[in-house]
């Protein structure tokens, strides 16, 4: 490939077409789903919902707007868009905002192309370059977004009502490129009002000058749904304008989120240190989350964020690694007695409807034991370990803890009969770690299922009849 163009002149011997930026958008959409490509990466459980509705907004050329609780990544969908534009593409070289070097829309623009005719300069610019997002908050300015008077442009001897006195926000400065807004009601009215009329009339007023800038830039917006109705913190005329309302969701299935946390954890990697966490400890996790989202205790207005389920198991392994690295192991496991440890992750994640004297932890402690009896009957019928369960009708006692050595639920195999099939079906590695942890789970959930009494003391557990 030659030397890429460097004037106005140079483009145009080079055949080079200006697209809009939907156009451009449309075009590398449809040239991925030919190819049978994914139009995002790492986004997990929205092939069949949330991904059609943003192909159908794109193909349509529509402005988009994501509504969801927190955690349904909202925004990295929204991050990814700029992989569907060109790599490069060329603007008009020395203004201030991004051009289409062949019809430039600013009056900077068109007295540099009057100036120097198609020997213009023109510069490329990367993909990457083409996207702006804002975090929206009342203190917001339309200065901000849209832009002001430049006083020491004045004060070079330029008139105010010039329009080359403007210094341009952050919007203009995207233009040939994408703007967010993420959580776009908690603008103030007043700034609303003039994105709407940006998007909608393509003229702006600053300090009373009017300005005609038909931009040609993707505007989309992320919102709370509690937020984004009638009722909420958005006018109605800028609702109107967005041409397509994609709804997100939480995953739809433990296997989904299981998938997505084992993506996003952070990984604990420690010299000496094998780390192994069973998929039904996993599946425990995501359980936790499903039901958090169903509980009444927990406000579904701000939702259970996925993060809440990824820093949970993060914390578990942690706790592993603690006890693994007192005891001297070498292999650390997850077990239930880890379990208490998710409790910050969680909290920190959730908002709840009330709390009474005894705090949060009765309700996090609930949501535990549900997931690990929801997990637990997933897994086994009670019925197939009632030689268990006979032993300690007998008087047999068998004691669990956070701080117990591995060798130590070794002997519980050994002595409690029917245990080790139980244990087997979990771990069909005989690794000791991962036979301890499994002990652990079995006995929980025949607990849990009212087949033994447990006492708690501290960090340890003990079964009985």
């Amino acid at each position: 490939m030659g030397e890429r163009p460097q004037t106005i002149r140079d483009l145009r011997r080079s055949g080079y077409t200006v697209l809009t930026v939907r156009e451009e958008l449309r075009k590398n959409l449809i040239a991925k789903l030919r190819a049978g490509e994914a139009i995002v990466d790492g986004i997990l459980g929205y092939d069949d919902t949330v991904l059609p509705a943003l192909e159908n907004a794109l193909l349509a050329g529509q402005d988009v707007i994501f509504l969801g609780e927190r955690g349904q990544a909202k925004s990295r969908l929204i991050r990814s868009l700029p992989n569907l534009l060109d790599e490069e593409i060329p603007i008009l070289g020395e203004v201030e905002i991004p051009e289409n070097p062949y019809n430039p829309i600013t009056r900077e623009g068109r007295a540099l192309v009057e100036k120097y005719g198609d020997k213009a300069p023109i510069r490329w610019l990367h993909r990457d370059d083409r996207y702006s997002e804002k975090l929206a908050t009342p203190d917001i300015s339309i200065a901000d977004l849209i832009g002001e008077i430049d006083p020491i442009k004045v004060a070079e001897g330029r008139y105010l009502a010039d329009e080359m006195t403007i210094h341009f926000g952050l919007i203009p400065r995207s233009n040939r490129g994408i703007f967010c807004m993420n959580e776009l009601p908690d603008l103030a009215e007043r700034i609303q009002v003039g994105l709407l009329n940006l998007m909608e009339e393509r003229d702006i007023q600053i300090r009373g000058f009017r300005v005609r800038l038909p931009l040609d830039v993707l505007v989309v917006a992320s919102a709370n749904p509690e937020d984004y109705t009638n009722r909420g913190r958005i006018i109605t005329p800028l609702k109107d304008r967005y041409g397509a309302q994609v709804r997100t969701h939480y995953p739809e299935t433990i296997e989904t989120e299981v998938a997505i946390v084992r993506q996003e954890r952070a990984p604990l990697n420690l010299d000496g240190l094998r780390i192994t966490v069973p998929d039904y400890m996993e599946e425990v996790l995501a359980e936790v989350a499903r039901l958090a989202r169903q509980s009444p205790d927990i406000s579904q207005r701000s939702g259970v964020s996925v993060r809440a389920t990824i820093t949970a198991y993060e914390s578990l392994v942690a706790n592993a690694a603690r006890r693994a690295i007192h005891l001297g192991e070498d292999h650390a496991v997850p077990r239930v007695t880890d379990l208490p440890a998710i409790h910050p992750a969680i909290m920190g994640k959730v908002e709840l409807e009330t709390v009474d004297d005894a705090g949060s932890e009765p309700i996090i402690e609930k949501l535990i034991q549900n997931a690990v009896a929801a997990v637990f009957n997933r897994r086994f019928n009670v019925a197939d370990l009632e030689e268990t369960v006979a032993q300690f009708k007998t008087g047999l006692t068998a004691e669990v803890g956070e701080d117990m050595p591995v060798a130590a639920y070794r002997e519980l195999i050994d002595q409690i009969a029917g245990l080790a099939a139980g244990v087997t079906g979990l771990a069909a590695d005989s690794a000791p770690a991962l036979r301890a942890s499994a002990v652990e789970f079995v006995l929980e959930g025949l607990h849990l299922n009212k087949r033994l009494s447990r006492d708690r003391v501290g960090a340890h557990a003990q079964y009985r009849g």
